[in-house]
């Protein structure tokens, strides 16, 4: 083995380390990461940063916290019924011409398969996936991409050259998912960039939320989108009578979808 390889690898090794460590202790500081693998924080915080790159972990202010099992869950499971249901109702409301937003996500993309037989639709999206997928789509439509800095937990480009490209435009809808929804507030989210879901949200007439009903009643600290920013919510028929009278209450147009099990 080369000398220089060993650092390479010291790294690694205690990149995988602090990682685990991180998943079994819950939140940690900073300063009890460079205490426990004896190296400076500067070191610590480098680490951090690559293994938040990497989608492995969450930073959070003076530490870092383990990605949240509904994201892992999320990212592993297959399309459920529900997800297709959401997806199907969600694309019936598209009609030819519309100039629409996808937002990534599972249950947005979800809708791709079904936009065919569409003539002249314009798509702008800011993920790699969704715009790969609509490729597929016949007739194809315009595939308009918002370019930006590369987010590796939503797998999507963000940023103020993302809102910029964005804010040229005008749309007619906007298609975007939900980690939870606050009865009282609107749709909140493990991530913190929230700026391009808000700029998506002001350059469309209709803003259409989809989400399944186990996602409601949610609470996350960090709020994306407002009510008064959302026009409709699509879920499933899991969601209760009480949280939707809730939801219509704030001028909401809440769409049930019938699930095929």
């Amino acid at each position: 083995m080369k000398k220089d390889d060993m650092p390479k690898r010291d790294t690694a090794q205690r990149r995988h380390a602090m990682l685990a460590y991180v998943n079994e202790q819950g939140e940690t500081s900073v300063d009890t990461l460079a205490r426990h693998f004896t190296t400076s924080e500067v070191t610590v915080r480098k680490d951090l940063a690559t293994l938040e790159k990497s989608g492995l972990l969450l930073r959070r202010f003076g530490g870092a916290v383990p990605l949240p099992s509904e994201i892992l869950a999320e990212a592993n499971a297959p399309l459920s019924p529900r997800k297709q249901a959401i997806a199907q109702a969600a694309s019936a409301r598209i009609r030819a011409h519309n100039r629409i937003i996808i937002d990534s996500g599972t249950t947005t993309s979800a809708m791709i398969p079904e936009l065919g037989g569409r003539e002249g639709l314009v798509v702008m999206t800011n993920a790699l996936s969704v715009a790969n997928a609509l490729r597929e789509v016949e007739p194809e439509p315009a595939i308009l991409m918002t370019g930006g800095t590369w987010d590796p937990h939503s797998e999507s480009f963000q940023g103020q050259v993302a809102e910029q490209v964005l804010r040229f435009y005008d749309f007619d809808q906007l298609f975007i998912g939900a980690d939870g929804i606050d009865l009282e507030r609107g749709t909140t989210t493990y991530n913190e960039l929230l700026g391009l879901s808000r700029v998506m949200a002001e350059v469309a007439r209709e803003v259409v939320v989809l989400a399944e009903s186990d996602k409601i009643g949610r609470r996350i600290p960090n709020l994306e989108l407002p009510w008064e920013r959302i026009h409709t919510l699509i879920t499933d028929e899991g969601l209760d009578a009480d949280a939707c009278r809730r939801i219509e209450a704030q001028g909401i147009a809440v769409i049930r979808a019938a699930v095929n099990e």
